[in-house]
């Protein structure tokens, strides 16, 4: 499978079926679940990847996989989804980093790259981030990637800062 994006350490593509092991043992984290609701199941890891795969169908992206390009293991995925939010769509940066991976920075190199690719291929005019107000590790990939905390909305059953980042 291509690579959508690629940074100096990471190369962002498509997941397809064959990333199920790893999906599901990352969405089966605690730790990495942590500000989610609960923690996945294999089948409902499968339902995740499943919607990726429809979101790049649909929109032309989604959460993408991110591998390592020093060695080619999985890390975790970040990518660009639409969300529903109070009524309205919007693109979204988002990214979820497997525990063993956290603090190298790879969040934020990958999100940079989103971001980029948000403004640039897709010409989106304005993106958001969303993220519960007790995440601050995300809280300060968001501000690092430029992102601006924004106000508190309802998503998915909880409150969460709708951070915002305009297209220079």
């Amino acid at each position: 499978m291509p690579a959508v994006l690629e940074t100096a350490r990471l190369l962002l593509r498509e997941m397809e079926p064959g990333d199920l092991d790893f999906v599901a043992a990352m969405l089966a984290d605690k730790d990495v679940m942590r500000y989610y609701p609960h923690v996945h199941s294999r089948a409902e890891a499968q339902a995740w990847l499943d919607r990726q795969r429809q979101r790049y169908a649909d929109d032309g992206h989604g959460l993408w996989l991110v591998l390592s390009r020093e060695n080619g293991a999985p890390l975790g995925q970040v990518g660009l989804a639409m969300q529903e939010v109070e009524g309205r769509r919007h693109p979204e940066v988002g990214w979820l980093l497997h525990r063993p991976f956290w603090g190298k920075g790879y969040a934020t190199e990958a999100g940079l790259a989103v971001r980029d690719a948000a403004f640039e291929r897709w010409r989106y005019p304005a993106l958001i981030s969303l993220i519960r107000p007790v995440n601050e590790p995300s809280r300060r990939v968001a501000e690092r990637v430029g992102f601006r905390p924004g106000p508190l909305v309802p998503f998915h059953g909880f409150e969460h800062v709708m951070y915002q980042a305009a297209a220079p």
